[in-house]
């Protein structure tokens, strides 16, 4: 199995910064892509970023040009950085990847963190 531990959230003002960790650990060959998704107050889970393996970026319409995606493949972990935090960036964060283990190829989440953004 794979365990992700997600790290970095918190509360924040509009147009602050955070960066959110999260690291992957198991018994695992190989990540593929690995991802970051939101999930706002009443509203459904959304893709914020993914990165593959080879450093190829995915970005949400909504955050490109303020977050960014970055990866360590030795370290099997995922960054992201936030910039120009705004209020309706409050979501719990999850970190998403899709790993191959002795069990095949599947998708693994993270607990999630929390990130508000208020004043």
């Amino acid at each position: 199995q794979v365990q992700l531990v997600e790290s970095g959230g918190g509360l924040v003002q509009p147009g602050g910064s955070l960066r959110l960790s999260c690291v992957a650990s198991g018994s695992i060959f190989s990540i593929n892509v690995m991802g970051w998704y939101r999930q706002g107050p009443g509203k459904q889970r959304e893709l914020v970023a993914t990165i593959t393996s080879g450093g190829s970026t995915n970005y949400a319409d909504s955050v490109k040009g303020r977050f960014t995606i970055s990866r360590d493949n030795a370290k099997n972990m995922v960054y992201l950085q936030m910039n120009a935090l705004k209020p309706e960036d409050t979501a719990v964060y999850y970190c998403n990847c899709h790993a191959y283990t002795n069990w095949g190829p599947r998708d693994y989440w993270g607990q999630g963190t929390q990130v508000t953004v208020s004043s």
